[in-house]
C-alpha cells in the first residue's frame, strides 16, 4: 500500500491507537507472567539463530529469521506448564485467506498467503470497552483526496465473493476455530524483496482485518452490523531483528460508509530485539577489539512478544 497504515485504516474503517492496549501492557508489567531466566533464554535463542546454527561465516536472513521465530515460540510454549490452556493452540502455515467487503462504492478483497496463523480454542476477549467503541463514532477517517485510497490496489474481476481461509480453520467442528495471532517473517536476503516497516505494518493490518472479518461472517452472517461481541486478532511482524506488534479489534462489519462505529487497531512499531549480531570478531593490529556475539539486547521486546502469546489466557 502506497500510503501504508494510513491507507489500510481507510480501507478497513479503522481508528489507530499508538502503543499496545492495557490488557497486554498489564501482562508485560507483571513479573509472574515471565518465565524463569527468560532473558538468558532469549539471548541463547538469538545466538543460536545468528551465530551457531550455520555452516557459513554469517547465516543468511532467510535462515536465521525463521530459526529465531521458532526458538522464541519454544520459550513461549514453556509457559504452558503454568497455564495449561496454552496447549489448546495450533499453528497453520502456508494457508490462504480470502475476505470480501464493500467500502463506499468499491468492492474490496484481501486474499493470498497469510503468514503463519496461531489459532486457539477460545477467542481473545475484546480489549476496548463498549464506551471506547461508541466513542469511535466521533473519529474522522483520513482521506487522500485528490488521490484515490485504492490507487495502488490490483483491479481484478471477482466471480465469487469468498470469505474463508481455504482450510478448516473456521469450519464447524474444527477445535481451533478462533484466529489468535498472525506472524509475518520478512526473511528475504535482499532488502528490496522485503517489506519496509511501514508497508509491513499495513500488510499486518489488512490480514488481521481479513481474518477477523471472515470469522465475523461465519458467526454473524453477511449482513453488515455492529458486532455484539467484537473479534480480536493480533499480528507480529519481524525481519529477525526488528519487531512490529499489533492488536486489531473488529467492532463492525458495516464498512460501506465512513460514518458510525469504527474498528480499532493498536500498534507498537519498530522494536529491536538486539542492536547487532557480530558474527566475526573485529580485529585491529592483531588484537580482538570486538568479540563475536550479540550486542544491544532489548529484553522488553521479547516481553511484548510473550504478552501477545499469553493474551486471552492470563
Amino acid at each position: 500500500l502506497f500510503q501504508g497504515v494510513r491507507q489500510a485504516q481507510w480501507l478497513t474503517k479503522t481508528k489507530l491507537v499508538e502503543g499496545l492496549p492495557p490488557p497486554v501492557l498489564s501482562i508485560i508489567d507483571n513479573p509472574a507472567h515471565h518465565p524463569e531466566d527468560h532473558e538468558e533464554g532469549v539471548k541463547r535463542a538469538i545466538s543460536h539463530a545468528r551465530l551457531w546454527d550455520t555452516t557459513e561465516v554469517a547465516p543468511r536472513r532467510e535462515h536465521y529469521c525463521p530459526v529465531l521465530f521458532e526458538d522464541l515460540m519454544h520459550l513461549c510454549r514453556l509457559m504452558s506448564v503454568k497455564y495449561p490452556s496454552l496447549t489448546k493452540r495450533m499453528l497453520a502455515r502456508n494457508y490462504k485467506i480470502s475476505a470480501t467487503w464493500e467500502r463506499e462504492s468499491i468492492l474490496l478483497q484481501v486474499c493470498g498467503l497469510n503468514g503463519i496463523l496461531m489459532n486457539s480454542m477460545a477467542p481473545i476477549p475484546p480489549v476496548a470497552s463498549k464506551e471506547e467503541i461508541l466513542a469511535t463514532e466521533e473519529h474522522v477517517l483520513e482521506t487522500f483526496y485528490p488521490i484515490s485510497p485504492t490507487i495502488d490496489l490490483q483491479e481484478v474481476n471477482v466471480y465469487k465473493e469468498l470469505n474463508d481461509t481455504g482450510k478448516s480453520s473456521f469450519r464447524d467442528g474444527y477445535p481451533y476455530s478462533h484466529p489468535h495471532t498472525l506472524f509475518f517473517l520478512e526473511s528475504a536476503n535482499v532488502r528490496p524483496n522485503r517489506f519496509r516497516p511501514e508497508q509491513l505494518r499495513a500488510k499486518m493490518l489488512m490480514f488481521a482485518f481479513g481474518n477477523a472479518l471472515a470469522k465475523a461472517k461465519v458467526l454473524y452472517g453477511n449482513d453488515p452490523k455492529v458486532l455484539e461481541q467484537p473479534i480480536v486478532v493480533q499480528s507480529v511482524g519481524t525481519d529477525g531483528q526488528l519487531f512490529q506488534f499489533m492488536v486489531f479489534q473488529l467492532n463492525t462489519t458495516d464498512l460501506v460508509s465512513s460514518d458510525g462505529i469504527k474498528n480499532l487497531v493498536w500498534i507498537d512499531s519498530d522494536q529491536n530485539l538486539y542492536e547487532k549480531a557480530q558474527c566475526i570478531p573485529e580485529v585491529k593490529k592483531r588484537v580482538v577489539t570486538k568479540p563475536a556475539g550479540i550486542y544491544g539486547f532489548q529484553p522488553d521486546t521479547f516481553k511484548k512478544f510473550l504478552a501477545l502469546y499469553l493474551h486471552g489466557t492470563v
